[in-house]
């Protein structure tokens, strides 16, 4: 049977086929889908993690515990899992483990490029790179029988064009796999000094095997074409590769690392010319001349952003579009911005109107820094927002934390904010932090998380209570707010960061796009009573619209959330009634 397929999903076929059993992970973009994807197999156990660190630790549990298990999450997640990873590369595994890991090249969804195959050097654990949905599949079973074979974690990566493009996929049927016995073994999975330094020599012995494995395996392969051009390429930019050369020599590294040198050195001895075409990174040009092959790549080719056909061959052949000589026009820009009805809205703008420095984080309110709203100061990582609170306030002084707070969304506070905030209070700071709570996690698209009282399979569970657990870190000030009461919510920001103490505020209301929330119906304009002030047009909100000469509504993307309604001081927006619902 054959399945049109997203990479992602084609991920999470292929753990079902190869028996995995254990499933974990946190949501990030462009790595969400496969655990979604594998939550729908009733044989596969699977679960959102609070963090990605977590995520690995399960699976790494459940790997010693004698199971198949994966784990997923985005490049920059990563580095949070860094820390298990490098460990988990000493011990070794039981059952097979794979960590699915995809890039953003372009950061259509992060705040970085980073190249996550210096996680595979750096960690010294081997990694593979699919190329299509099919790959996908085969490629993630290939991985967890690398992983038993040598005893060793194995990096799946993708990048957003593979997780996210779709190809034909064919379906094979589960494969039973018993769990493997579980040994107590204290020298090799007790990683103190004395045994870790016994498990490193093993992890060097590991990767020369390894390095013979690339040699020989079917994932890497040559397909021999034109010799006066040679590509040594990996995952999407192979099909770039093969889209804008044709009929060239290829040598395609479906294992990205350890590198099968004397394949390499086999190839490149029969091309005329040798192109090394990767996204990101010089990963495997670095290698070439390494071993002292000269070749053409980031001499001509960017390290930023992704590739294209288009872009190679004008970079390297002279051309600049699939013709040759047309250039493909210019797509207009556009940028993101809060869905009308966002319940982050009314936070930023009474962050905006009392002029605070901002402390922000990653999530959708990460798009307050935009205009109009203007009002997210800093984003750097997840959890972020709080600890930098705190270091700008010892930096500058208390008197300049009375205009500072820090904003973090509720998964991200679980995901990391709840360290730093444990921090405020054990140095003695005075942040005040606002957690925006919108009831899910909202820019990976509405997962579920440990404040909604629902599993990624929908399970009731036990909900995390955000003002209990601030009270239990040692917060005495906690106050829950409907962001849309403006009002009422201006109020408790400029008592809270008045205040010599730390405190949180929780801004409390769920994300207009569930579809539990149901608004009264678009809103429309009295002209009568408008006096094109434009104090609406503060808001940002993509359904009113300036015309130039008089404030319109747009009734396809009103949702009736009456945060215009709160703002405007002439009552010039009213209900458009129940017929526009």
């Amino acid at each position: 049977m054959k399945k049109l397929m997203l990479g992602n999903e084609a991920v999470a076929r292929g753990a079902y086929e190869a028996g995995v059993t254990v499933a974990s992970a946190y949501p990030g973009t462009p790595s969400t889908e496969i655990t979604e994807y594998i939550a729908k197999y009733d044989d596969i156990y699977a679960e959102w993690a609070p963090n990605e660190k977590v995520a690995l630790e399960v699976t790494i549990g459940a790997s010693f515990g004698g199971a198949r298990a994966v784990c997923a999450m985005k490049h920059v997640g990563l580095n949070v899992a860094a820390d298990p990873l490098f460990t988990a590369s000493y011990t070794g595994v039981n059952g097979g483990l794979v960590i699915c890991v995809a890039d953003d090249p372009g950061m259509h969804s992060s705040q970085n490029e980073q190249d996550s195959r210096n996680y595979a050097l750096a960690a010294k654990v081997p990694m593979l790179e699919p190329s299509d949905s099919q790959e996908c599949k085969d490629y993630i079973k290939k991985a967890l029988e690398m992983s038993e074979q040598f005893d060793t974690p194995v990096i799946l990566r993708l990048t957003t064009r593979i997780s996210h493009s779709s190809s034909i996929v064919e379906l094979d049927d589960r494969e039973i796999i018993p769990l493997k016995p579980y040994k107590k073994d204290f020298g090799k999975n007790v990683m103190m000094p004395a045994m870790a330094r016994k498990r490193h020599v093993e992890v060097e012995e590991r990767m020369k095997k390894l390095a013979l494995y690339a040699e020989e395996t079917e994932l890497n392969k040559i397909i021999w074409g034109n010799t006066d051009i040679g590509v040594i390429t990996s995952g999407i930019s192979y099909q770039y590769s093969r889209e804008a050369f044709g009929d060239a020599s290829y040598l395609k590294l479906g294992m990205v690392y350890p590198f099968p040198e004397n394949l390499i050195k086999e190839f490149a001895s029969r091309v005329k010319t040798l192109y090394v075409i990767e996204e990101l990174d010089p990963f495997i040009e670095t290698f070439l001349k390494k071993i002292g092959i000269s070749c053409i790549g980031k001499e001509k080719l960017p390290v930023v952003g992704e590739y294209s056909a288009a872009l190679i061959r004008e970079k390297l052949l002279g051309t600049d579009s699939i013709s040759g000589k047309e250039k493909q026009d210019d797509v207009p820009a556009r940028p993101p911005v809060l869905c009308p009805g966002c319940p982050h809205r009314g936070v930023f703008y009474t962050l905006k109107k009392n002029r605070l420095t901002v402390l922000g984080d990653i999530g959708c309110y990460t798009l307050g820094a935009l205009p109009p709203l203007e009002s997210m100061d800093t984003c750097v990582c997840m959890g972020a927002s709080i600890g930098m609170a705190h270091g700008i306030e010892k930096a500058r002084g208390s008197e300049f934390a009375r205009k500072t707070v820090a904003v973090i969304g509720d998964s991200t506070f679980i995901h990391s904010g709840i360290t730093g905030l444990i921090d405020i209070v054990y140095n003695k700071g005075t942040s005040t932090v606002i957690i925006v709570d919108n009831t899910t996690t909202g820019m990976t698209g509405h997962q579920d998380n440990p404040c909604t009282g629902k599993t990624l399979k929908g399970e009731t569970t036990r909900q995390v209570d955000l003002v209990k657990l601030c009270h239990a870190i040692g917060i005495e000030r906690v106050r829950v707010c409907d962001p849309y009461d403006l009002d009422e919510f201006d109020r408790a920001v400029r008592e809270e960061t008045g205040v010599n103490e730390p405190s949180v505020i929780i801004a409390q209301r769920p994300c207009a796009l569930l579809k539990s929330v149901k608004y009264g119906g678009s809103v429309r304009v009295n002209t009568d009573l408008c006096r094109y002030c434009k104090v609406c047009m503060r808001l940002g909100c993509p359904a009113i619209v300036d015309t130039g000469e008089e404030i319109k509504i747009n009734d396809a993307l009103c949702v009736g959330c009456d945060l215009c309604i709160n703002v405007c001081k002439f009552n010039a927006f009213e209900k458009a009634g129940d017929s526009n619902a």
